[in-house]
């Protein structure tokens, strides 16, 4: 029996992070198989949940706050105004999506509901250890289904008890339609890194590779303000091979630019759990160098789309940076690679497996049931 009821997605912040991005597919792909689709963020402006056509928005209130026991506060007080704030508009026919595991008062108010809860877990590193604890309880306690975004992810969790289905995360079909023509590298040189402005996601360690590679052209995009990247990096020299950029909503013109595409988390603060950017350098046939651990190893393959390195561990780190920039035949043969291993993480796959676990229908497998009917006819 089909869901019939609304689709209530809630998510904590609305910014150019990984989970809002693929939330905005999944919401587009709802409203186009023309679901009721309801949705609970806290607004921002250049978020990739901004201004979804189709989609109704309720304005969720919470602050970000650097120091982390301000921001654990503001965090609670946040999911306390989100059960009251919502609690009338909820009802036991409205299946809750919640995406990444913090806004568990979703949760909580949709089991106090009965509702279905489906939880859609990004990641496997929350920090302190008492809020994963407590998380992760709420998960185990009030979700119906678990989607994981990698087996890495379902694995660190554990929670058996539970239905869990394992959807890789996708590339938006509008990001492939957009991309640029790009001409085989003759001499590969340009490094390319985007990430969160997170001293554990290997900024100093790219800032690091840049000094020691002045032959090489470095590249950072970060999602942050100007502001905040200028406080982040005071009183340290940024050499002149490299470029720092603040937030971008398009990075294609930084896709066809690079080479090379990095990711250099530290294994010892932040595990990737997938890696939405390296996928989306797969579609200009970028290889990657990732960490060797976590879900962003489903990702690539090692030694043949990219090379898997500890990002703490400089000396193997350049040799394995020089080893793709500097060998022609190697280089083409991982870009060929990257290229082929996309088609794993196309946007239909992806959406048609989570309206499985949802149950409700898409319009791809309407079209398909259609043409099944025209040839059995």
């Amino acid at each position: 029996m089909r869901q019939s009821g609304r689709i209530f997605a809630f998510h904590l912040l609305n910014d150019l992070s990984g989970s809002p991005k693929v939330l905005s597919q999944l919401l587009r792909g709802w409203v186009k198989d023309g679901h009721d689709v309801q949705l609970y963020t806290s607004l921002h402006q250049n978020g990739f949940l901004t201004g979804i056509e189709g989609v109704n928005y309720y304005n969720g209130w919470y602050r970000f706050k650097s120091n982390p026991w301000l921001r654990l506060i503001y965090f609670s007080l946040s999911q306390i105004i989100l059960v009251f704030s919502m609690f009338s508009h909820i009802k036991k026919t409205d299946l809750i999506y919640v995406n990444t595991v913090l806004p568990f008062g979703a949760a909580l108010l949709g089991k106090i509901k009965g509702c279905r809860i489906i939880y859609h877990i990004h990641e496997s590193t929350v920090n302190p250890a008492i809020l994963k604890w407590f998380l992760f309880s709420v998960v185990k306690h009030t979700a119906s289904d678990i989607i994981n975004v990698s087996k890495y992810v379902q694995e660190s969790h554990g929670i058996a008890n539970k239905a869990n289905h394992l959807v890789y995360n996708s590339i938006d079909k509008s990001f492939v339609d957009k991309v640029l023509p790009k001409a085989p590298a003759e001499n590969p040189q340009n490094v390319l890194m985007v990430c969160s402005l997170k001293t554990y996601k290997g900024l100093f360690e790219f800032l690091k590779l840049a000094v020691e590679n002045e032959k090489y052209s470095f590249c950072l995009v970060l999602n942050a303000s100007q502001r905040e990247i200028d406080s982040f990096f005071e009183g340290y020299i940024i050499p002149k091979n490299l470029i720092i950029h603040h937030s971008q909503t398009n990075l294609h013109p930084f896709f066809r630019w690079a080479d090379v595409i990095l990711n250099l988390s530290r294994m010892d603060g932040w595990v990737e759990t997938f890696g939405l950017t390296i996928v989306e350098g797969m579609a200009y046939g970028i290889p990657a160098i990732v960490p060797p651990v976590g879900g962003i190893l489903e990702v690539i393959e090692d030694g043949i789309s990219g090379f898997a390195v500890d990002a703490r561990d400089p000396q193997k780190l350049n040799e394995k940076l020089h080893e793709l920039l500097d060998n022609q035949l190697i280089y083409r043969n991982h870009s060929a690679s990257a290229k082929e291993r996309l088609k794993i993480f196309e946007e239909e796959h992806m959406i048609n497996k989570i309206n499985e676990v949802m149950n409700i229908d898409s319009s791809s497998k309407y079209q398909s049931e259609k043409n099944i009917q025209v040839l059995v006819s």
